[in-house]
């Protein structure tokens, strides 16, 4: 029997079907999604627009390289024009977040003449070599080294840190919010104080919006809520609704350093993907998904602060827009199996967060009901029931 070789733990739900934000298990069971797998399907399941537009470029073209030009991935570039920062008017495409983040650091190196990275504690950037060597939580990379050489981490959200960045250094690497590290934002002190140091050194600011870009925060990208901006900015999962699909976006003095051969990608810029990303920025923007984003994810927390007030687990909400964070004092593990149970599906961060990355047409209905689950079995947890178990 040939088995599927699992890096993660499997939860023991068969998915049947999804639709916006919900997902029906094999039994018919109705489950409100606030996984969204790690957060990709930000733009909702199977998001008709999205649905639409891949069905189009399957009757069109569906295979073809860089190489050649398809009608398309220049159709996907004037879309993604609209929400690209000004001044970054060099976009590739790519497969993964972690993909791009190696193409993020190849960049950086080969447009620098310097071959130091800094990224920061708690960080979380990837699994290839490239990407786990500037990640900062030291589990995922045991087994591991040697792993990419003249990479320093330094701590996270301390402004005093950031004098390890210095002339050596090609790029700093960061999430502003950081996900899998435990749902960690910036101080708006720290953005500042590392965009003026990564400027004073000559280096590259690399801001990993994988997860927190394309409206999940509130704005469209993180950095705006900083007002800072990245040399190289790096996004995935939600900018393709559900495809497949990461970007890697510069400006033109860095690309001038760049060469044909210095990077390649045998699907990055398909067709399909580039039908995938210009059908989602239309849905970001014709849906006003930024504003409903801002809009539910305050009235998420603000229930869910307001619920969780008094639970002696329980040690803070924190994130920004639909991308939140329950800080426990125990191991989310039960919280985690009781809400699935619930039909509440999340997911973990750090070591002891819930970690919340709904979809953004979530109404006030399902915020009622997924803070009501999850309250539940966080004061389950408090009362030391068993893990799972809804009573």
């Amino acid at each position: 029997m040939l088995n599927y070789l699992r890096f993660y733990e499997d939860r023991g739900l068969l998915i049947a079907r999804a639709e916006a934000q919900y997902v029906w298990d094999a039994e018919g069971n109705k489950y409100l999604d606030f996984h969204t797998g790690h957060g990709v399907a930000f733009l909702g399941h199977r998001n008709p627009r999205i649905v639409e537009a891949l069905k189009r470029q399957l009757d069109e073209v569906m295979t073809a390289t860089p190489s050649f030009r398809v009608r398309v991935r220049d159709e996907m570039l004037s879309a993604l024009e609209k929400v690209i920062p000004g001044g970054l008017d060099h976009v590739a495409l790519l497969n993964s977040g972690s993909e791009a983040v190696e193409l993020a650091l190849k960049i950086a190196r080969k447009a620098t003449g310097r071959r130091k990275l800094v990224s920061f504690t708690n960080s979380f950037h990837g699994r290839t070599m490239g990407a786990l060597s500037v990640t900062g939580s030291q589990k995922y990379k045991r087994g591991f080294e040697p792993l990419v050489p003249g990479v320093e981490v330094i701590p996270f959200n301390d402004v005093e840190s950031l004098k390890v960045i210095d002339g050596e250094t090609a790029a700093v690497i960061v999430e502003l919010v950081q996900g899998e590290g435990g749902v960690i934002p910036a101080d708006l002190e720290f953005a500042k104080a590392l965009r003026e140091r990564v400027d004073e050194v000559g280096a590259l600011l690399v801001i990993d919006e994988v997860q927190t870009g394309f409206g999940r925060t509130g704005r469209v990208w993180a950095f705006q809520h900083y007002n800072i901006k990245p040399d190289v900015l790096v996004a995935g999962k939600a900018i393709g609704g559900g495809f497949p699909v990461s970007l890697v976006a510069v400006g033109g003095d860095v690309a001038s350093k760049l060469d044909v051969g210095d990077h390649g990608s045998t699907y990055g810029g398909n067709p399909l993907a580039c039908a995938a990303v210009k059908a989602s920025v239309e849905v970001l923007i014709e849906d006003n998904v930024v504003s409903k984003a801002e809009t539910a994810g305050a009235m998420l927390r603000d229930k869910l602060e307001s619920r969780l007030r008094d639970s002696r687990i329980v040690r803070g909400v924190r994130g920004l827009g639909l991308m939140l964070g329950v800080e426990l004092r125990v191991l989310p593990t039960g919280v985690i199996k009781c809400s699935q149970a619930r039909r509440l599906l999340v997911l973990k961060a750090g070591s002891t967060v819930v970690r919340l990355l709904p979809p953004y047409m979530i109404t006030v209905d399902d915020i009622e009901w997924g803070v009501e689950a999850l309250a539940r079995c966080i004061d389950e947890e408090a009362s030391g029931r068993a893990p799972g178990k809804t009573g």
